[in-house]
């Protein structure tokens, strides 16, 4: 930062200059912010980004609001460095970092961090210059037919980069200088470039149908009001959710107030950018991580000073300092990458919605298939609540039929039914797109010994070691560890003995090559779909019907429109139902519900099938009976009388060490004082599913209370009887929604 300080900082109507010392909030994992001098004639105000000394070095930190405390000695308090050239952070951001601090037990600092994840953007925007003609045109130069040419490019006024003049002009650079040395010209400061186009509201759309236009109306009336409230937007695939909603973008816009999207996998939003570069004529603002540092930093800045007026991004574009946030849209509401699991452990989704109230702005959650938690704030009133019952256009739903593997099961050693395999076969004669999903990446999820039944696993995790056999390696998918495929088994030496176990989509892709050696086969999953560039690509050559069969993990599942698309293949439906978690139906029944909203979504019928060696399940028929509300009447009615969410609060605490016996001894620790009382249980300690994750050894421990408890209170309680030691660590986790 040094360079980017301001020793005395501009003097502003709202600068406290008779401030002696203030408290500044750094964004390092601190319990509090600091105390520090503001030297004479340095004016500050809560919100500045200033610089301030820690041990030996700076920091830029935040000026935060409460006062100082008058207790401290002034010898004991250091001076401000300086103020740094960015607009200060608002109060509803400042108010924001604490309310998610406090409500996930995190530090403030640690919070602030998120909020000020691009260090580069609090630095002050180097001027750049350019060349302008002089007012009055001296006498006595000549005026060349290159200096005419430059000089009539410069009639307007307006200044101009040396390299554009040189360029439109067709004059060499030092042709500029020598009219500079005339004084034909005049060195002039370019105006700043503007980064992002404005959308524009009243770029004509689509032609919305009636449904879709009093869904729309309602948004437009919401985002309208200037105050703060939640609309869940639901509707069955293909019913133009994004349009409706986009609608709410426009009303925002109108007012001059910026609009945020969150999606759950912005990288591979391409076809969703598309569709709104259509109807508002201009591309939005776009966070997510792909980005390059320079990028990162325009688009922060652009964002603190209005200049983004729509913004589209991941979980983290929450903590962005939007100075007028009047929309915010969490698309694919139900999905669990809006849950970070590391670091300050939030879900975006709830903290979007906090975040809105605070800016007094409208907030649509838009799925085809919500959460139970939010379904259930619509029916008690919590949300309003709008529903699109049908498919934009005339589509019809596809029809979801069940293949029971017990009864038709594959040939031995494969993995695609008859039934299925007939099917794809049949869909690819009549020229149309065929998708086999498998939720796994990969070749196979386990190898193991046949000769010694050795499974092989991955040295720092509770977990098998996962083939790709097309980069001939075996790879963990929780830490990344990889080793190659071995010439033996490492229990027993026995060569050539290891076999691999189940399927992963690359296994299934060896499979359809056999069956099907003339069809053109894509792979989409995050191996071969790194980013934007990549999933854009692979849309591009499906819609181009460059390709006849996809095969896909759950990347296949989020939002993609492709109109030749009229069969998916569930390879294996039960693949989520096991382990016992408490959301696993929810998340089965929305991740395949989401899948087979892939097919058919033009004037084709679309057709899904399931392999399933449990048609009976709830989730199997309620995917066939396309009963969404009876499924999550259902899982509401189950969780109900035990107080789970959303009938109840959870809290987990993690325990992790590298030595077993330090995670074992604070787990018990903490079982020993763990709350009690009426309405209150905690389960655990146990170790966790994963026990080993990245070296380290996890116990958990699960607190469960009533509806009307909070449960901060009583797990920062909890937290204080124990003495933890530095080397382990006891992560919370308010609302979990996995259990690994």
């Amino acid at each position: 930062m040094a360079g980017a300080a301001n020793t005395r900082g501009p003097v502003t109507a709202q600068a406290v200059a008779a401030t002696t010392r203030v408290r500044v909030l750094l964004p390092l994992p601190l319990g509090a912010a600091y105390d520090y001098r503001v030297p004479s004639g340095m004016a500050v105000a809560p919100g500045c980004f200033v610089v301030v000394p820690l041990g030996g070095r700076e920091v830029a930190g935040v000026v935060w609001d409460g006062a100082a405390d008058p207790a401290l000695q002034d010898a004991r308090l250091r001076d401000i460095r300086g103020v740094l050239d960015a607009p200060p952070m608002t109060e509803t951001l400042r108010r924001f970092v604490d309310w998610v601090a406090a409500y996930t037990l995190s530090p403030p600092g640690a919070v602030l961090r998120m909020a000020m994840s691009t260090p580069s953007a609090l630095e002050a925007r180097a001027p750049q210059a350019g060349w302008r003609s002089t007012a009055a045109r001296p006498e006595g130069p000549r005026i060349t037919p290159p200096r005419a040419r430059v000089l009539a490019l410069l009639a307007d006024g307006a200044p101009r980069a040396g390299g554009e003049i040189a360029r439109e002009a067709g004059v060499a650079p030092a042709v500029l200088r020598g009219m500079a040395d005339a004084g034909l010209l005049e060195p002039a400061l370019l105006p700043r470039p503007a980064h992002f186009t404005r959308p524009d509201a009243a770029h004509p759309g689509p032609v919305l149908g009636a449904e879709q236009d009093n869904a729309a109306a309602a948004l437009r009336l919401a985002a309208g009001r200037r105050a703060f409230g939640v609309t869940l937007l639901t509707g069955v695939t293909g019913s133009g959710k994004t349009e409706v909603y986009f609608e709410a973008i426009a009303a925002t816009l109108a007012q001059g107030r910026q609009a945020l999207v969150l999606l759950p996998e912005i990288a591979l939003s391409t076809q969703w950018l598309d569709r709104f570069a259509a109807r508002f004529g201009a591309a939005p603002a776009l966070w997510h991580s792909e980005l390059t540092s320079r990028t990162r930093r325009e688009t922060w800045r652009a964002v603190a000073e209005g200049e983004a007026p729509v913004l589209v991004g991941a979980r983290s574009a929450l903590f962005l300092p939007f100075p007028d946030l009047g929309l915010i849209v969490v698309d694919e509401e139900h999905e669990t990458a809006f849950k970070q699991e590391e670091g300050v452990v939030y879900h975006a989704r709830d903290m979007a919605v906090v975040r809105a109230r605070l800016c007094s702005a409208a907030c649509v959650l838009a799925s085809a298939t919500p959460s139970l938690e939010s379904s259930v704030n619509a029916q008690t009133g919590r949300y309003a609540a709008l529903h699109l019952p049908a498919r934009h256009g005339g589509a019809a739903l596809p029809s979801v039929s069940l293949v029971d593997m017990r009864a038709t099961p594959p040939e031995r050693g494969r993995f695609i039914s008859p039934p299925l395999v007939q099917a794809v076969t049949d869909t690819l004669a009549r020229g149309e797109q065929a998708m086999l999903f498998l939720n796994r990446r990969g070749y196979a999820p386990m190898t193991l010994c046949r000769s010694c039944g050795h499974r092989l696993r991955c040295p720092n995790c509770t977990a098998w070691l996962v083939e790709h056999r097309a980069a001939r390696r075996l790879q963990c998918h929780h830490c990344g560890h990889v080793e190659g495929i071995p010439e033996a088994c490492p229990e027993c030496g026995t060569p050539h003995s290891t076999v691999p176990i189940g399927p992963g989509v690359e296994r299934v892709l060896e499979e359809a090559s056999a069956i099907w050696p003339d069809a053109r086969r894509l792979v989409m999953a995050s191996d071969t779909i790194p980013g934007p560039a990549a999933a854009a690509a692979a849309a591009k050559s499906i819609q181009d019907r460059a390709v006849d069969l996809v095969i896909g993990t759950q990347i296949v599942a989020k939002g993609w429109h492709f109109p030749h698309l009229t069969l998916v293949g569930v390879v294996d439906a039960d693949l989520g139902l096991a382990g016992g978690d408490l959301r696993a139906a929810e998340r089965t029944f929305q991740l395949l519900h989401q899948v087979a909203g892939r097919a058919g979504r033009e004037e084709r019928p679309g057709r899904v099938l399931l392999q399933s060696f449990a048609p009976e399940h709830p989730v199997m028929q309620a995917l066939v009976a396309d009963d969404l509300e009876a499924f999550m009447a259902a899982e509401a009615d189950a969780r109900r009388p035990g107080h789970w969410p959303p009938f109840g609060r959870l809290a987990a605490l993690i325990v992790s060490a590298e030595e077993e016996r330090a995670a074992d001894r604070i787990a018990r620790d903490l079982g020993l004082a763990a709350p009690g009382g009426d309405g209150v249980e905690v389960l655990g300690p146990a170790p966790a599913p994963l026990a080993i994750l990245r070296g380290r050894h996890r116990r958990r421990l699960l607190l469960k209370t009533r509806r009307d408890i909070a449960v901060q209170p009583l797990l920062e309680a909890w937290l204080a009887k124990v003495s933890v030691p530095g080397n382990v660590r006891v992560q919370v986790d308010v609302d979990p929604v996995g259990f690994l």
